[in-house]
């Protein structure tokens, strides 16, 4: 037996003789006549291969076997019934789900606010956060997973063809640096900022090139731009990573001024004396992926970068 011996109709015809345990009145709620009713239910019943109703001249009742029965039918055509609602929402990107990766670095800055908006307006879609570098989501996109992602954009061009990208916020680099190194004048401020001299003399952490170029690229040649050569000390690649080596004494790091969010024991975060660099973060997506998900997502996205602009 599969569904195809059946018919949907026919379940609905069982749960209104059930309801009224009178095939007469079943029939007149259905707008029928009561025999096809009556066969409806025995095409039913052979389909089952069991009886759902004792009939008498004078009466009709449940079986076990329908009174059993009874319940499951019941959910079954509540379900049915909600798929064209279900179905519109689907359509109109307000319920389904929607999967979006992330570099470290926007967690404290556009991730947060971008996420809890569009949760607000759309509470029935499931979001899936996962953290990756940006060069390993750019590669999961053009695989075809995943919906969307923050990165850390490469150079001009450099995205594959099926990629679209989209700007979110721009923001000065500061320096991370050791608390201790500034209590002991290891690392002298002028009015407060760390100058170029100073930052070229101290071991560098850093993300790898390979996992992001432009990031890594645009802190290295901030120390060609002033005459020297980044030291580099030591590479990571998660955000949290690198403060916490900070925080060790193992050097300093250019991270975005966000990171002034990820509070850490024995990091102070300086302003840099002159021509800070300038860190871009944005949205990127397949350009074919017409999700509804992803569609009202990247009109969310858009609406915040504004704002926080």
């Amino acid at each position: 037996m599969s569904i195809s011996d059946m018919d949907v109709r026919q379940f609905r015809h069982f749960v209104t003789v059930a309801e009224t345990l009178h095939f007469g009145r079943a029939a007149e709620a259905l707008g029928m006549t009561q025999p096809p009713l009556s066969q409806s239910i025995l095409a039913l019943e052979r389909a089952l291969g069991a009886p759902l109703f004792v009939r008498t001249k004078r009466s009709v009742a449940l079986t076990p076997f329908g009174e059993s029965l009874l319940p499951h039918v019941r959910k079954a055509l509540e379900q049915l019934n909600a798929l064209p609602e279900l179905a519109k929402r689907l359509r109109d990107g307000v319920a389904g789900t929607l999967s979006l990766s992330f570099v470290s670095t926007a967690d404290y800055s556009i991730l947060p606010s971008l996420v809890r908006r569009y949760a607000a307006l759309f509470p029935d879609v499931e979001i899936a956060l996962s953290e990756a570098t940006s060069d390993v989501q750019i590669v999961t996109l053009v695989e075809g997973r995943g919906h969307a992602g923050i990165i850390i954009p490469p150079a001009e061009g450099a995205l594959p063809a099926p990629l679209r990208y989209a700007k979110l916020l721009s923001e000065p680099l500061v320096a991370a640096v050791p608390a201790g190194w500034i209590e002991r004048r290891q690392l002298a401020l002028k009015r407060g900022r760390l100058a170029p001299e100073a930052v070229i003399k101290a071991p560098l952490i850093i993300f790898p090139r390979r996992s992001a170029p432009a990031f890594h690229d645009l802190v290295t040649s901030y120390y060609v731009r002033h005459g020297g050569r980044a030291r580099i000390a030591q590479e990571a690649i998660q955000m949290q990573t690198i403060i916490s080596l900070v925080s060790a004494g193992m050097g300093i790091a250019l991270v975005p001024a966000s990171l002034r969010n990820l509070a850490r024991t024995g990091v102070s975060y300086v302003d840099l004396l002159h021509d800070a660099p300038l860190l871009e973060t944005g949205i990127v997506w397949r350009g074919d992926d017409t999700t509804p998900t992803l569609v009202r997502f990247l009109d969310v996205a858009r609406e915040v970068a504004r704002v926080d602009r």
